[in-house]
């Protein structure tokens, strides 16, 4: 059974911002906005080496993010754990679904190893207004 349901899903494919909280070994969350792609019921961000989001999820994987509105009030937020991707079969796959949305990574392409790829596996979903 699908943790997201269809209008979840909807309004998800519908947007590309969302805000993505980590926390350091040292439980200090840290939020940041990035553009996401989904996959499935997975969501897919790239990211750079040396940011903040990196250093944490490699040392605590869990994360979650939101992704709402405000007129009308309607969102998502997502709790779950993250994989890290750098290179290999599923970077691969999953750097095609971000070229896919993103006509400015379509632009400025990347390869394997040039920046790493987060898949985040959601484990509890609340919504409201969809």
């Amino acid at each position: 059974m699908p943790i997201l349901g269809k209008k979840e899903l909807l309004f998800l494919k519908a947007n590309e911002l969302c805000r993505l909280a980590t926390v350091s070994a040292n439980c200090i969350p840290h939020v940041t906005p990035v553009i996401y792609a989904t996959d499935g019921n997975n969501v897919v961000i790239a990211t750079d080496y040396g940011t903040k989001k990196l250093k944490h999820l490699r040392a605590n994987p869990k994360v979650s993010l939101v992704v709402d509105e405000y007129h009308p009030n309607k969102g998502v937020v997502i709790q779950g754990h993250c994989e890290i991707y750098e290179k290999g079969e599923e970077y691969l796959r999953l750097l095609k679904i971000l070229f896919s949305k993103f006509e400015y990574y379509r632009k400025n392409p990347w390869n394997e190893g040039e920046a790493p790829i987060l898949e985040i596996i959601p484990q509890k979903v609340t919504s409201w207004g969809l």
